[in-house]
Parts: structure tokens; C-alpha cells; sequence
């Protein structure tokens, strides 16, 4: 059976994959594809207004080709900015249009760090949300989908060279560290993501 997982961002796949794997011991029963594999190249429009609408319409692009398409639409969740920046995470400095001159993820972390200055570390509370989609080819069936959610405290400052987005910055509080100090499978044990994989293995689609 083949499944592709719906995204070009490499170290999201590269996540989604190494826990997707520990599903399924016999490796011989499954394929994970990437949009590349398939001939898609173009990035795929997030329309939605929910992570759940956004999985969705990622991994129907695949499902309409003739494959199971896995997505997930994530991000971070700011309890002091009502839930901002959600689901502009990967777009948040873009769209407000501002550009510190650093990478895409360090202008998101620097915005905000500025849209937090004044709010006390106690009351900076988070939590990182990932919505999973999974549609069956051809419209067979409905789309299926999970969320998971980790709860956390954005610092005042980035610590840790490991990870992507606004791990730096995402203080997970039972380890002592921001997920940016973490090594790929302790991430992969707490993360939202893996916490979304774990609902979706409850139901079997990948053995």
C-alpha cells in the first residue's frame, strides 16, 4: 500500500516519517511517498480557516492521484495573543509583513518575541497543535483526522540548534528544555505530532 505524505517542508516529513515507520515493523506492507515521487512540485494552497480544513486539502492532492494522502497542518497557539499566530504559523511574519532580515522561521521568532515583550513569563502559555488528515483514494471514503497537542511556555529568548519553527522559543516544561534543545527522538516522543500519529495508529489504517 502506498501513502504520500503530503508536504515539501523535508524536516516535517522527515518527522512524520521516522514515527509513521514505528507503526509498522514489516516495512514490506507499506510505501511512504513524498509529493515529489507523485510529479507534484507545486506548493499546495491552505485555504482553510482550521488546521483540520488545511490537512484536508493537503492530503486530498494525493488522494485524488490514486493514493492514501497523509497531511498535517500544525502550529503554534498563543494563549496571550488569543491563539495567535495558529494556522499563519509558518506565514505569521508575511503576512503582517514584517521582515527582520533573518530566515523565514527567524523572522516569525523575532515578531514574536516583539508581540510578547511585555507579557510576563508566567503568562506566556502555549501549546503547539497538529491536525493529521488521512484520505482514502479517489474519494472512496472520508477523510479521517487526529489532532494532538503540547502544552508549553514561549522564553524571552531562542534556546537550542536543533529542530525548526518556533522550537526555540517552545519551552516544554516535564523536560527541562525547549524543543530546539531536544534530540529528534525525544521530540518525536512528546510532540504534538507524535502525539496526533498516536491517535492516528489507534486506528489501524497503517500495519
Amino acid at each position: 500500500m502506498d501513502f504520500v505524505l503530503a508536504s515539501h517542508n523535508r524536516r516535517k516529513i522527515a518527522e512524520l516519517e521516522a514515527i509513521l515507520r514505528t507503526f509498522a515493523p514489516d516495512q514490506t506492507k507499506f510505501r511512504l511517498l513524498s509529493l515529489e515521487d507523485i510529479g507534484v512540485t507545486e506548493e499546495i494552497a491552505e485555504g482553510g480557516a482550521t488546521f483540520e480544513e488545511n490537512a484536508i486539502i493537503k492530503a486530498s492532492v494525493p488522494a485524488s492521484r490514486g493514493y492514501w494522502g497523509i497531511a498535517d497542518d500544525s502550529g503554534l497557539c498563543v494563549d496571550a495573543l488569543d491563539g495567535e499566530p495558529g494556522i499563519w504559523s509558518a506565514r505569521y511574519a508575511s503576512i503582517n509583513n514584517f521582515d527582520a532580515g533573518l530566515s523565514a522561521d527567524g523572522n516569525n521568532n523575532m515578531l514574536l518575541l516583539q508581540k510578547l515583550k511585555d507579557v510576563p513569563l508566567e503568562q506566556r502559555t502555549a501549546k503547539f497543535v497538529c491536525v493529521i488528515a488521512v484520505c482514502p483514494p479517489l474519494g472512496k471514503a472520508d477523510p479521517i483526522t487526529v489532532r494532538g497537542e503540547c502544552p508549553g511556555i514561549i522564553l524571552e529568548a531562542p534556546r537550542g540548534t536543533e529542530g525548526f519553527g518556533y522550537d526555540p522559543l517552545f519551552y516544554y516544561e516535564p523536560a527541562g528544555k525547549t524543543f530546539a534543545e531536544l534530540t529528534a527522538d525525544e521530540k518525536n516522543e512528546v510532540s504534538h505530532r507524535a502525539r496526533a500519529l498516536t491517535e492516528l495508529k489507534e486506528m489501524k489504517i497503517i500495519k
